[in-house]
């Protein structure tokens, strides 16, 4: 019914009811199978089933499941009945990037995949305007001092090289906010295109642009190894 940070800032506010009564405590313990929730009144409830899908984000879209200037969101590329099943974005990529995003129904499995202490990679090819030196690539794959602290050792190397610029593979076990365009900006290197093709053990391959599909059995039982499910 809306993000985890949605519902917490509802649970805040009194939004959310169990059999009637209003819970504020962050992490109250019910049954959902014995007791009524609702938000604004509404009931909640479970999904019938979990559903775990794999998407090419395009650029322009919002990492999102909705959004209040009707623009279109990661939600409204899927059929209908994944979006009828409330499946929701597994973390985010910005409206200017491209590429791999997992999309699920499953909170518990999201919560894990998006929590810093399973270090999940991610791996991206990267188009700059320049062609990084030895030592800009050494300061990447070191760390690099952003206003929010130090950036975790990562995987920096050219692929692809022309006059115009290069494309580098880029693969990070961290998450911070616009982390590979800050890091790109702190050693003077423009981004051009940022485009995601894997998330753990999940490769986007060869789906197409705006196209989606549900991840395989063997694919599901890698993210749920990954998190310890």
């Amino acid at each position: 019914m809306g993000s985890r940070r949605e519902m917490e800032q509802a649970m805040v506010d009194g939004r959310v009811t169990v059999d009637g009564n209003a819970v504020k405590t962050m992490g109250t313990k019910i049954d959902p199978s014995l007791s009524v929730i609702a938000l604004d009144g509404r009931p909640a409830s479970l999904p019938s089933a979990c559903i775990y899908v794999m998407l090419n984000k395009p650029q322009g879209v919002l990492s999102t499941v909705r959004d209040d200037h009707r623009r279109r969101t990661v939600v409204d590329l899927l059929p209908s009945r994944w979006r009828s099943a409330r499946v929701f974005p597994v973390g985010r990529l910005d409206m200017d990037s491209d590429g791999l995003m997992l999309m699920t129904n499953d909170g518990e499995l999201a919560h894990r995949l998006m929590h810093p202490r399973f270090q999940h990679e991610r791996e991206y090819l990267v188009t700059v305007d320049t062609i990084p030196s030895k030592n800009k690539l050494r300061m990447l794959t070191e760390g690099i001092k952003l206003d929010d602290g130090l950036t975790a050792p990562a995987v920096v190397e050219i692929v692809e090289a022309n006059k115009d610029g290069a494309v580098l593979r880029v693969v990070l076990r961290e998450g911070k906010n616009r982390q590979i365009k800050r890091m790109m900006l702190a050693c003077g290197i423009g981004v051009l295109n940022l485009h995601r093709v894997r998330i753990g053990k999940i490769q986007l391959g060869d789906l197409g642009d705006g196209e989606s599909r549900e991840l395989d059995v063997e694919e599901q039982q890698q993210l749920f190894s990954a998190v310890g499910l």
